[in-house]
């Protein structure tokens, strides 16, 4: 014959019982614990550049505000609104990338390209540099190009850090990121001044970027640019 239970005994079994279900589900639903990053030799596995300046702003794809963000970081009095005649926005057509390159160089800076590798990006952000980026933001329905500064990763955590848009420290998954920086040709640049050299500077890459300069009728900062990688 089945015990008998007072109703109070068996509305303290049946609590019991809850809770213990509950306990077993929360154990149940723990995340995965981190797995350690592969290590790469002189990078470290997390850097966030917080001295950054930021503009919110998301009208041309954030165009003015992240290249007045990265002319401020080299020491450039400026803002969005300065920077826009330089961009020429009525004229691009889509063509903003050459846009940007050209107002940079009008400012006397160096605009170097990166390697379409994000180990390459965060070499430079772990230098100190910021990454002026083109990504595609939205989804699979509807997605549009935005400009962005790389400021940080954290590789333990599989994150970037981007100054984006209306977000001053957008922090994304390694892989959303690197998977909408495709969509939009790898595009990344670092905006250097004349006197800095990149991390791990390709010296070819860069004395074509000293070339564009002078192209844009800045001899005396290419010739400047020059004379820095000579120096190394």
């Amino acid at each position: 014959m089945a015990p008998q239970y007072s109703p109070f005994a068996y509305r303290l079994r049946l609590a019991a019982g809850l809770a213990l279900a509950l306990a077993m589900a929360g154990c149940s639903s723990k995340p995965a614990p981190l797995v350690p990053p592969t290590p790469i030799a002189g990078l470290p596995d997390k850097v966030e550049l917080g001295g950054v300046p930021f503009y919110r702003g998301r009208d041309d794809q954030s165009a003015p505000e992240v290249l007045a963000a990265a002319l401020r970081q080299q020491g450039v009095t400026v803002t969005p609104g300065l920077v826009e005649p330089a961009l020429k926005l009525d004229q691009q057509h889509g063509q903003l990338n050459e846009a940007i390159s050209n107002a940079a160089r009008e400012y006397g800076m160096v605009v170097y390209p990166l390697e379409p590798k994000l180990e390459a990006l965060m070499f430079q952000v772990a230098a100190g540099f910021p990454v002026l980026v083109r990504y595609d933001e939205g989804s699979m329905f509807w997605s549009q190009p935005r400009y962005a500064l790389l400021v940080g990763f954290d590789r333990y955590h599989k994150e970037v850090i981007l100054r984006a848009g209306e977000q001053r420290r957008l922090r994304m998954p390694i892989s959303d990121f690197t998977s909408a920086w495709a969509k939009q040709q790898h595009w990344a640049v670092l905006v250097q001044s004349p006197r800095q050299l990149p991390a791990h500077v390709d010296a070819t890459r860069w004395r074509e970027a000293a070339g564009k300069l002078a192209q844009a009728g800045q001899e005396q900062a290419a010739a400047q640019a020059t004379r820095t990688l000579e120096a190394r």
